[in-house]
């Protein structure tokens, strides 16, 4: 996970270019050598300690490393190499979120959002956690580990050119890496995914002023006819504080992933797709690589830091992920013991808290010493707001299997990496603690498997909705779903899998899994173009680039039709609803109606809600088309705006809302709606979280680009719609896609949202941008000689001996 932005003094990088314009003949020239010495060297040869043989790494034309090495552990070495050559800014970022340590990096300059983070981490201990799970991981595991950790480190030991400008800037030199370092990703992600406790903190606090039906309204249960993936408070709690006092990691995740078995492939083996979706910037997340070593073969997509393909295919099985959205989290409010605050309540009496203490480094201010408490269900909340959240006499602690001592899901990644067929990949699987994730497979042989692996608690009353007390025991978890119980099968009669974040499992389904299911509309429309026939691998891979919005096309009916004969709109309203009936729901960043459309529906969600949330309306504040539908059908009573005498009805909801909408629109790209353009304001968010920022110089390390799609289209494209300047940029997305061939592995498609580089003054920090936002595929194969011809470089890393020059 890359951290939220970054801000950094700039201080060096200006006065160095106030020098170049002032010195132009010999500035020039040693900014442009400055310039050269920041890009890695890609051919020519190297000798570095802690290599065992002679490796091969040959880049493409995209900068894709292949690397070919005589045994995995040098291959691993080497992925750390070029791991750091291209993205070890983007790798340091990672490891100092997870262990908070950002502040003593960046200070509270900029604001206290660092050190938030990092009394966050500290109290979750995440990174001690990261440090346990590497102790869990088999010794095969682990030696893949420690020599990723060798090669990242002997590339910042031999290196020639300087550390990336981000280092230079605030004159950081990045300490050795660990193999904690690399475990500490998936513990990131792992609260990332599983934030259902927030939803909790919003339930809560919206039940103390609304009706169960009018929380029926706002988050309509799901339509009993919509794809299943497989068939079959309390009193004197500050939940306002409570909500501020988690970690705030984003959890705006959704992903999709298909596959088709042979029977409904073109090839007659199955076809995979699958495209993640998480927080867009530049660099994007991913990183394309490829090993080839005499006894493994992997290609797909890293993670900067991490040894391990993520995502990819190994010669024999493909694989994919989308995020389950199970209820994996559970606040527990516990009573502190009136004889002794030191102690706590349990059924059994009371118990003493777990306690350490944890320093603080902030740049330029004071350390700041914190005391960690941990009960029975889970680390205490340390925070100020989480102090002010609980009631009186008791403090919350956060239950999540994520933070259990024995966490082997970084081992389960490991032999996903090395199965030899869907058997193994389940057996790998059965290890993989958090986050629950549906995992789509298939293997060569033609099997084609679906399986949600977890560790999902059993509770022992309520269903995990809310808060609950801790010390009566009556809300334990005691146990968790067996392995054998979790969401899976294997080659369904229909042919195909569809996941897209949609429900898992239908209503018969023995265990809780999940409160609530994310919107329904994706796989509904994946599964209308997978229709009943054959497809192939390019049919495949164009359906990921589908745009088509069905919330918008059901809900612009309800939406046009009360306005049709509304006597009081102008011109303007009058020509926006005449573009908007001829629509057919596609969010083509060429087109107007998607703007309009959007505003609108923003706008209507503010007139609707807003009134009867009040103060939590900011974080219900999004595009809800299918509550919308339920106010304009079921419950128009949501229509009467509160704050007024009057009562108000939909159809002046409607038109208050467009009128807004379009003044606005208006104000921002001017009155000719022949001019507007759902790509003048969905524009992927591919910017530099550092760099980005520089005065006048911003721009030149912005990739930002102008996409289609939005929210609810197989090409996702969401945003941050209670943002008041920028509500339709897109923030997140499909950064990495993935279709994968089961006839032939090597006819796999990637793409990626940035480049390969991480450093803005490479060629490879923006080229693939183009590419991914139009639905380009890159292939991750070829020998030596192939790659060669293609015009890849090839550099050779080779053992340092005693007495060799370095």
């Amino acid at each position: 996970m890359i951290p939220r932005a970054v801000r950094k003094p700039l201080a060096v990088l200006l006065a160095l270019l106030a020098l170049v314009a002032v010195v132009p003949a010999l500035g020039a020239g040693g900014f442009l050598l400055w310039l050269r010495q920041q890009t890695p060297a890609y051919e020519g040869a190297a000798t570095v300690p802690g290599l065992d043989r002679p490796v091969e790494i040959l880049r493409d034309r995209q900068a894709i490393p292949h690397i070919f090495a005589a045994t995995e552990r040098d291959a691993y070495f080497a992925l750390g190499y070029v791991h750091a050559q291209d993205r070890l800014w983007q790798m340091e970022t990672m490891r100092r979120s997870g262990a908070g340590r950002l502040a003593e990096l960046v200070g509270t300059r900029f604001g206290d959002w660092a050190l938030r983070l990092d009394r966050s981490m500290r109290t979750l201990g995440v990174y001690r956690r990261a440090e346990a799970a590497y102790e869990e991981m088999s010794p095969e595991a682990r030696a893949a580990f420690d020599a990723y950790a060798a090669g990242v480190n002997a590339w910042m030991e031999t290196r020639t050119e300087a550390l990336p400008i981000e280092f230079q800037l605030l004159r950081h030199t990045p300490e050795p890496w660990r193999p904690a370092d690399s475990l500490v990703w998936g513990k990131l992600m792992a609260l990332q995914l599983s934030g259902d406790s927030r939803d909790e903190l919003f339930r809560a606090a919206a039940l103390k002023s609304l009706s169960p039906e009018q929380m029926r309204d706002l988050f309509p249960d799901s339509d009993p006819a919509a794809p299943v993936t497989l068939a079959a408070a309390l009193d004197g709690m500050d939940l306002q504080s409570a909500l501020a006092a988690l970690p705030d990691l984003g959890f705006d995740t959704a992903s999709n992933e298909w596959a088709l078995t042979g029977t409904r492939s073109a090839t007659g083996k199955p076809i995979l797709a699958n495209d993640p979706h998480l927080g867009l910037e530049a660099p994007i997340l991913w990183y394309l690589a490829r090993i080839v070593t005499p006894g493994h073969r992997i290609a797909g997509a890293t993670i900067p830091g991490v040894p391990l393909h993520v995502l990819g295919h190994n010669g024999r099985v493909a694989w994919g992920f989308t995020t389950t959205h199970s209820d994996t989290q559970d606040l527990f409010v516990e009573k502190l013991d009136p004889q002794d605050p030191g102690r706590y309540l349990t059924p059994d009496g009371s118990a003493p808290f777990e306690t350490r203490n944890e320093t603080i480094r902030i740049a330029g201010q004071p350390e700041e010493r914190l005391t960690v408490r941990e009960t029975r269900h889970g680390p205490v909340l340390t925070t100020p707001e989480a102090a002010a959240a609980a009631p009186d006499g008791h403090v919350l602690a956060l239950a999540f299997p994520g933070l259990t001592g024995a966490d082997t899901t970084a081992e389960a990644l490991y032999r996903l990496n090395h199965a030899a067929d869907a058997a193994a990949v389940r057996e790998a699987l059965f290890l993989h603690v958090a986050p629950q994730q549906n995992v789509l497979y298939a293997d060569t042989a033609g099997t084609l498997g679906f399986l949600s692996p977890a560790l999902v608690p059993v509770r022992r009353g309520g269903d995990g909705r809310v808060p609950v007390p801790g010390w009566t025991g009556e809300n334990d978890w005691v146990g968790y779903i067996p392995f054998e119980a979790l969401p899976q099968a294997v080659d369904p009669p229909s042919g195909q899998f569809v996941n897209a974040n949609n429900a898992v499992v239908g209503p018969g389904y023995p265990y809780a899994l999940a409160t609530e299911w994310p919107d329904p509309a994706r796989a509904e429309r994946i599964v209308q173009m997978l229709g009943d026939g054959p497809h192939t691998v390019d049919a495949v891979a164009a359906q990921q680039m589908d745009e088509l919005s069905l919330p918008a096309r059901d809900l612009l009916p309800l939406m046009l039709e009360p306005l049709r004969p509304a006597p009081g709109l102008d011109g303007q309203a009058r020509a926006a609803l005449d573009r908007l009936a001829g629509w057919d729901g596609r969010m083509d960043r060429d087109r107007a109606e998607p703007l309009i459309f959007s505003w609108w529906e923003r706008e209507l969600v503010r007139s609707v809600f807003a009134d009867e949330l009040g103060p939590l309306f900011q974080g219900y504040w999004d595009l809800r088309p299918r509550a919308l539908h339920r106010v304009l059908t079921v419950s128009p009573q949501w229509c009467d705006d509160r704050t007024t005498p009057a009562r108000e009805d939909c159809t002046a909801m409607l038109a208050g809302a467009l009128k807004a909408a379009l003044a606005e629109i208006e104000r921002r790209h001017g009155p000719d709606m022949a001019n507007w353009r759902w790509g003048d304001e969905h524009k992927a968010a591919l910017n530099h979280r550092l760099l980005g920022r520089v005065p006048l110089l911003g721009p030149l390390f912005d990739l930002s680009v102008p996409t289609g799609g939005g929210a609810f289209t197989v090409n996702r494209g969401t945003t941050r719609v209670r943002d008041p300047q920028d509500p339709f940029a897109h923030v997140h997305g499909p950064g990495l896609r993935a279709v994968y061939d089961l006839s032939d592995l090597g006819n796999s498609r990637f793409s990626i949202a940035t480049g390969q580089s991480g450093n803005p003054l490479s060629p490879h920090w923006g080229d693939l941008v183009r590419g991914w936002r139009d639905g380009a595929g890159l292939r991750l194969a070829g020998d030596r000689g192939t790659l060669a011809r293609d015009g890849a470089t090839v550099l050779t890393l080779s053992p340092r001996t005693p007495g060799s020059p370095p």
